[in-house]
């Protein structure tokens, strides 16, 4: 074992197991409730969302960015044109100029960080045994770890950070005749690294500590090639003058947010030229992307409900340590089969309300799945009889 770690072992008793599983039947049945109007909600904004996209495919106006013309005032317009700025941003703290529109500043220490790995073992009896190794590696990690909640704290400490990460924006920015709403101007988001020129001026120190400039980086260390706890690096990165495509309701010589009939938001800004239409696609998909991911969520908030609510079960038969294996595994499988079409069931009820032609169907294959597991369980309990 390593002079930087240590293992800790902790054995909990059957009894308080099958406490904590009880306990967990409320957690478990508060996630499978959510899960029901997570999935119908997510159904009904994406169907909202896919309609204001459609619509709004239809409804906007390309024009020049070269100059505003007031008759499109309060419409859906597409624009493309190069984002830039006249103003210069500038870090004073460390005197690093840069003429791009949005300049990052990554502070990095030199520090502990914490790694725990568990390994449970359930022993006859149904107690259980969890053998944890504390590791403690020196990284380059952003901002600082709070090593007082290590294992381990008096003896791995990280000191303070004696400067922060930070960000400015360069104001105004303009694309041709137009000025981009602080909205849209966090939506630049494309960065590049920036090497520091040899040429600034840094400061001699900060906080004490000598200003040294390695690889186009910043370090606040005596030897940069060779760390010590506490030494601090700067990097910077930015967004340059760029090509910028634009999908946003016009307001005077800037944009505002649209708002679609279903009460979809399209405030759209994309690094490129992209074509109005292409702009739309990418929004379509992104929805199509947003729907999965959330009926996943869905249906794992459900599945992981159900998995807690039947957790007694398996502690109950851990007495017996492979008995209880066992009925894990069992358990795992009627969580999914509940959890599996009450999700389509649910989300077949949602389409019958958004989306009546695709929701009956769906409703009629969820009916089918529960029909067969119940002739299932039904099959099972008269073989054990």
């Amino acid at each position: 074992m390593s002079e930087n770690s240590f293992t800790e072992t902790t054995s909990t008793g059957w009894f308080s197991r099958i406490g904590n599983s009880i306990k967990g039947i409320i957690v478990g049945l508060i996630m499978v409730v959510i899960a029901f109007p997570v999935l119908f909600w997510n159904e009904g904004r994406a169907v909202k969302t896919r309609k204001d996209l459609t619509q709004g495919t239809k409804d906007f106006v390309h024009v020049a960015s070269d100059k505003v013309d007031t008759a499109n005032e309060g419409k859906l317009i597409h624009l493309t044109g190069t984002a830039n700025s006249t103003d210069e941003i500038t870090d004073e703290t460390l005197n690093v100029k840069s003429k791009a529109l949005v300049m990052k500043r990554t502070v990095e220490m030199y520090q502990w960080k914490e790694s725990a790995d568990t390994k449970t073992k359930k022993k006859l009896g149904g107690s259980e045994e969890k053998t944890t190794t504390y590791t403690y590696d020196k990284v380059w990690a952003e901002g600082r770890i709070d090593s007082g909640t290590f294992k381990k704290s008096s003896e791995y400490s990280n000191p303070s950070l004696p400067i922060q990460s930070a960000s400015w924006t360069a104001s105004p920015i303009f694309v041709g005749a137009f000025t981009l709403s602080p909205e849209l101007v966090k939506k630049l988001q494309k960065f590049a690294p920036m090497e520091i020129d040899e040429t600034t001026e840094l400061p001699k120190k900060i906080d004490e500590r000598k200003v040294n400039l390695e690889n186009g980086m910043v370090y606040l260390a005596k030897k940069p090639t060779d760390p010590k706890l506490g030494d601090v690096r700067i990097s910077y990165q930015v967004v340059l003058p760029t090509a910028v495509s634009i999908v946003s309701q016009q307001k005077g010589q800037s944009f505002e947010a649209h708002t679609g009939k279903s009460g979809t938001t399209i405030n759209m800004l994309q690094v490129g030229e992209f074509t109005g239409e292409q702009m739309f696609e990418q929004a379509q998909a992104s929805n199509k992307t947003m729907t999965w991911i959330l009926r996943v969520v869905g249906f794992v908030l459900m599945f992981l409900g159900f998995s807690l609510m039947f957790k007694p079960l398996s502690v109950v038969a851990d007495v017996l340590p492979i008995a209880g294996t066992i009925v894990g595994v069992g358990t795992g499988i009627v969580s999914f089969l509940l959890a599996a079409p009450l999700s389509l069931i649910t989300i077949s009820i949602a389409w019958i309300f958004y989306r009546p032609l695709i929701g009956i169907p769906m409703l009629l294959l969820a009916g089918v799945g529960i029909f067969f597991l119940i002739k299932k369980v039904a099959a099972y309990k008269k073989s054990k009889a």
